[in-house]
């Protein structure tokens, strides 16, 4: 085998709030050894248990809008009111380092993504229902009726976005929607243009 180095692997997954997009992710986090959380920074507060550089970098706008004007984002969009983005030097650095990163981020940034990193896995939830979202949604807790009023209001137009995206997983039953992740992440580790590098000093392609 030669010492070219597989390049980490973007699984981009985007849903509505309250599709249980988060929860999916920390679950798939302790199937695939290989597999980082990218901790987005964002200027909303945090919510009840969340941990500054655990769940979010939690920064003021003044600092944000340094970092946007430096630079420092891959991707950055105003969601709901606040504002969430994803380190650059932390998402080369992995890809350069064959480590597989999962970002769970909004409709807005991850088109910026597909649109300057090639090679990405876009990953879009749904929802059984809207009915079933505001359900979840009000039983979080964490948010007044006029925040879950535009959050169901958004989205049907996040909804529309799911067509570009590369798969679709509907949460119903969480245990079969990580079962459906789970296999994603094992079909695109075999994608024959992700392995032909490392292994071209053992088989002639």
């Amino acid at each position: 085998m030669n010492s070219t180095k597989r390049e980490g692997v973007l699984y981009v997954i985007s849903a509505p709030s309250g599709a249980g997009k988060t929860t999916l992710c920390k679950e798939i986090i302790d199937i695939f050894p290989n597999l980082r959380h990218s901790v987005s920074y964002t200027t909303r507060t945090p919510r009840n248990g969340e941990v500054h550089g655990r769940d979010y970098f939690f920064v003021g706008k003044e600092e944000f809008s340094r970092m946007v004007e430096a630079g420092e984002f891959a991707e950055w969009a105003e969601v709901h009111g606040n504002f969430y983005g994803t380190s650059l030097a932390v998402l080369k650095e992995c890809r350069s380092q064959g480590i597989d990163l999962i970002l769970d981020i909004d409709c807005q940034g991850a088109s910026q993504l597909k649109s300057r990193f090639e090679g990405g896995v876009y990953i879009f939830v749904l929802p059984p229902s809207i009915a079933e979202l505001r359900r979840r949604l009000d039983n979080r807790s964490s948010d007044s009726q006029e925040v879950i009023e535009r959050r169901i209001k958004n989205a049907s137009g996040e909804i529309k976005e799911a067509r570009w995206y590369d798969y679709i997983i509907v949460n119903d039953k969480f245990e079969v929607a990580v079962e459906q992740l789970k296999s994603v992440l094992i079909a695109e580790q075999c994608r024959a243009f992700r392995l032909l590098g490392s292994l071209s000093s053992t088989f002639e392609f």
